[in-house]
């Protein structure tokens, strides 16, 4: 059984900062590809960023890119979203996500989080 746990949701002022984690158990962390997510109600989920298992390599929805960074640390089966810059857009609900390749869609992902709240004020 995969667990995914996410947390460092919160409300922040737009142009602030938030790092989400994503804690992983269950499997073999260092083997998943890691993915966020966010959605809003009545809206499709939508992808934000993936990490390949080693973290070499990223990909970022075009609406977050160089405002936030993925990254993982296999050794505390952790993965982050570090949000900067942060808009009133960026307000969702972001979960993280664990599959065996990257992809941009849900589909791709096979163990998925409770979630957690980002609420930016403008």
């Amino acid at each position: 059984q995969v667990q995914l746990v996410e947390s460092g949701g919160g409300l922040v002022q737009a142009g602030g900062s938030l790092r989400l984690s994503c804690a992983v158990s269950g499997r073999t962390f260092s083997t998943y590809v890691m993915g966020w997510f966010r959605q809003n109600p009545g809206k499709e989920r939508e992808f934000v960023a993936a990490i390949s298992w080693s973290g070499i390599s990223t990909n970022y929805a075009d609406t977050v890119k160089g405002r936030f960074t993925i990254s993982r640390d296999n050794a505390k089966n952790t993965v982050y979203l570090q949000m900067n810059s942060l808009k009133a857009e960026d307000t969702a609900v972001y979960y993280c996500a664990a599959g065996d390749n990257v992809a941009r869609g849900p589909l791709g992902y096979d163990y998925w989080g409770q979630g957690t709240q980002v609420t930016v004020s403008s």
